[in-house]
């Protein structure tokens, strides 16, 4: 979901007016992945890294979030997508914490479209939080394996990425699920996110199934 700060300033408009933009996009990409049989989908909505913001910048993300979990979760709901939240909880807003709950509960026991939100994560920190976890339970170094790490993940139930959407033309990963992103296709857009449309979501998905996946094979 990167660009929205970019798209406003190219309008000479405040980035919280591309960050509303962008929650726009939110509604036709989801009805776009139901059509196409996508099971699960991962927005990356706020990184640990994003704390560095302007605080003015992050206090009107922390109010859209809850704006939007209060607006689109019904809706979600009705959908039957079961919303998830990945990342460090500590160091949010109580009030958006209230939010995260609300919505996991209420869409719990759908199963139509699994949708992880990222928020307040980095793909590093899940990593360490899984090996302290790992440490905290007292695995010995032989019982360590990938299957025993993943078992530690924030979403162990989640599966492998197939594809990652990049928009805004970048060409990192922006510390973004680093473990399950291993053998994951690419698919970049310049477009920024506000502008990503259902119809460029479902170009990218054919051309990933396009792609011959061999994940190292000959």
């Amino acid at each position: 979901m990167d660009g929205n700060g970019r798209w406003a300033q190219r309008r000479w408009l405040p980035r919280a007016a591309g960050h509303r933009e962008g929650v726009a996009v939110l509604t036709p990409l989801l009805e776009a992945a139901g059509r196409a049989g996508v099971e699960v989908l991962t927005l990356y909505a706020f990184s640990t890294e994003n704390w560095e913001r302007p605080q003015s910048e992050v206090k009107t993300l922390m109010r859209l979030f809850i704006e939007t979990a209060r607006k689109k979760v019904p809706e979600l709901n009705e959908r039957g997508a079961r919303l998830r939240f990945l990342g460090r909880r500590g160091g949010l807003p109580e009030r958006v914490l209230e939010a995260l709950r609300e919505a996991e509960e209420l869409t719990a026991h759908n199963d139509r479209l699994d949708v992880y939100i990222a928020l307040n994560y980095g793909g590093r920190a899940e990593i360490v939080d899984a090996a302290r976890r790992m440490m905290e339970d007292g695995l010995l170094p032989e019982a360590v394996d990938e299957e025993a790490f993943a078992r530690y993940l924030y979403a162990p139930e989640a599966p492998e990425v197939d594809l990652v959407i990049r928009t805004s033309g970048e060409l990192r990963v922006s510390n973004f699920l680093l473990w399950q992103i291993a053998y994951a296709e690419f698919y970049v857009t310049e477009t920024l996110w506000p502008d990503f449309s259902a119809e460029e979501f479902t170009v990218a998905l054919e051309a990933f199934a396009s792609r011959s996946r061999r994940r190292g094979g000959a």
